[in-house]
C-alpha cells in the first residue's frame, strides 16, 4: 500500500504502475485511469478524485458480464437459480478474495489513517477490484473488461456451481470468526413452526456478542447454512439474502 504522506518511502510511480499492470494482465493506454482506480478516498484530495465513482460503474459492469456468462453456461437453470449463483459469484467477499490473491493491497493509494493498520480492510479490497474493472472498461472497452472479469470469475462460477464454495457458508463464517475475533460462531434456534413431519426452523448466527439476521430452513442444518450466509453478507455490508418472509415459501408451512 502507498502512504500518501510518505512518498519517498515507496518505489517510483512508474515502477508501481508497471508491477500492478503485470499483476492485472492488462496494459493501460491512460495511466491516470489506473491511478484513479487505486486511489481510496482516504488518499485523495477530494472524494471525486478517489475510486468511488469507478466502483459504482465497475459493479454494474461486473454484474452484467457475470449474468450474461451464467445465462449461457447454465441453460437449464431457472431465474432463481441464476440469481442465487450470481449473488455468491459477484459478492464483496469474492471480489475481496480476488484482490487479495492478485496482491492489489500493495498498490493501493491510501491516507495515513488507513496505512497504520497491518491489514487492508476486505471492503477496500472488494472496492478496488470493482474500480479496476471500470478503469479497464474506460481504457479498453467492454471486451477488455469482460476478458479481465471472466479470467478471474469463471473459476468462482465453476466452484460455486459445483457446491465447493456456495454451500459452505458455515465454514466461511468460522474462518472469519477465528481469524478476526479468535472465537467460534454459535447458532441459536429462534423459532420453529409446522407439524412434526415437516417442521421449519428459524436460526440466527452469532460471533461474539454480535448476532446476525436470522434465516428459516426446512432443517436445522439448512437453517444454519442460511443464517451463516446472512452473517457473511452482513459483515461485508450486503443485504441479507434470507429474510423471515421466506417462511411462506417453504413447503409444508
Amino acid at each position: 500500500m502507498v502512504d500518501t504522506d510518505k512518498p519517498d518511502a515507496e518505489p517510483p510511480e512508474d515502477d508501481r504502475f508497471a508491477a500492478c499492470q503485470a499483476k492485472l494482465g492488462y496494459q493501460f493506454a491512460d495511466l491516470s485511469l489506473l491511478e484513479a482506480a487505486l486511489t481510496h478516498a482516504s488518499g485523495a484530495d477530494h472524494r471525486l478524485e478517489s475510486n468511488e465513482r469507478m466502483e459504482f460503474l465497475g459493479d454494474a459492469i461486473l454484474g452484467g458480464v457475470v449474468c450474461e456468462r451464467l445465462y449461457h453456461m447454465f441453460p437449464d437453470y431457472l431465474e432463481g437459480d441464476l440469481t442465487r449463483l450470481k449473488s455468491v459469484v459477484v459478492s464483496r467477499q469474492t471480489c475481496a478474495k480476488i484482490s487479495k490473491a492478485l496482491g492489489l493491497d500493495a498498490f493501493l493509494i491510501l491516507g495515513k489513517g488507513m496505512t497504520t493498520s497491518p491489514e487492508v480492510p476486505m471492503s477496500v479490497l472488494a472496492d478496488v477490484f470493482e474500480s479496476l474493472i471500470a478503469a479497464i472498461f474506460l481504457d479498453g472497452g467492454r471486451e477488455a473488461a469482460a476478458e479481465f472479469i471472466l479470467t478471474h470469475m469463471e473459476p468462482e462460477i465453476e466452484s460455486t456451481a459445483s457446491g465447493e464454495t456456495g454451500g459452505n457458508y458455515k465454514s466461511q463464517l468460522q474462518q472469519f470468526a477465528q481469524r478476526e475475533h479468535g472465537v467460534t460462531p454459535t447458532y441459536s434456534l429462534i423459532e420453529e413452526r409446522g407439524p412434526d413431519h415437516c417442521k421449519c426452523f428459524k436460526v440466527a448466527a452469532q460471533v461474539g456478542k454480535r448476532r446476525f439476521p436470522p434465516a428459516w430452513g426446512r432443517s436445522k442444518k439448512e437453517s444454519e447454512q442460511r443464517a451463516a450466509q446472512n452473517a457473511i453478507c452482513d459483515i461485508y455490508g450486503e443485504p441479507a439474502p434470507h429474510s423471515p418472509d421466506e417462511l411462506a415459501e417453504l413447503d409444508g408451512v
